[in-house]
């Protein structure tokens, strides 16, 4: 499989199915990799915890982009290519080792040069996302940064202290919503089909409810829709919630 990367959700499916047990050649097979590609991953992106999705996920884009401008004349032309056959740039990151920024700085480098490249372009004539600056996506009212999370949440000294993330599929319509219980690593897992707060807020109680008792706070992405986290604990008999977000913390009630 030349030029693809391992995506997110298959960093996911990789966790949960090592964390069941699998073997690296059962894996592979699941997901329809090769075993040096789960072996590799495995080695490189494991911390001191062990392996981790998400960290291991961004430790992959970190090195995508400190490698953004060192790219070789047949990923260009494979990128190129691509291009011309109506791809985005966010496609051509998923299978190619190139950045997203580095495929638009590329792009528009060639139309100042008097290339017709940018014509490929889905967005052109809009304004694009700056990949690798801040993040501006909506900010959540009144949230809670993760500074403010409870120390006792930090020390991982009780179970049922839980981080809820959303991992959305390639054809950005459906997503992974993933809950990981913090002290013990233990993982729940649930497929939406399109990435809604109704469909997260339903995949969420779905996936608590058999843990109500211990659900104490939910520190959530903030990719995920701002009024979830509040919604879903009221479906979930045993608990009740308290002001939050980043953190979005939700307290069991007693």
């Amino acid at each position: 499989m030349n030029y693809t990367h391992l995506t997110r959700e298959e960093r996911y499916q990789i966790y949960a199915l090592k964390k069941a047990g699998h073997s690296q050649s059962e894996i592979a097979t699941v997901i329809d990799r090769s075993v040096s590609t789960i072996s590799r991953e495995l080695a490189r992106n494991c911390g001191a915890r062990g392996y981790r999705p998400k960290q291991a996920h961004n430790k992959a884009v970190e090195r995508k982009a400190i490698n953004a401008r060192a790219i070789d004349d047949a990923t260009w032309q494979f990128a190129q290519e691509k291009l011309m056959l109506q791809r985005s740039p966010d496609q051509i990151s998923n299978y190619a080792d190139i950045s997203i920024e580095t495929v638009y700085q590329r792009v528009y480098a060639d139309k100042r040069n008097g290339g017709i490249l940018w014509k490929n372009l889905c967005c052109q004539k809009q304004r694009r996302k700056r990949y690798g600056k801040t993040d501006r996506r909506g900010i959540i009212p009144n949230r809670q940064s993760i500074e403010q999370r409870p120390a006792i949440v930090d020390a991982r000294s009780r179970i049922g202290d839980w981080e809820a993330d959303t991992i959305i599929g390639k054809n950005h319509r459906q997503a992974i919503v993933s809950l990981v219980e913090r002290k013990t690593g233990y993982t729940l897992i649930r497929k939406v089909e399109r990435k809604t707060a109704e469909a997260v807020i339903k995949a969420t109680t779905r996936l608590l409810k058999p843990h109500r008792r211990r659900v104490h706070t939910i520190t959530s992405d903030n990719g995920l829709p701002a009024e979830s986290t509040d919604i879903y604990l009221k479906n979930i008999p045993g608990t009740c919630t308290v002001p939050n977000n980043k953190s979005r913390p939700s307290a069991a009630c007693t």
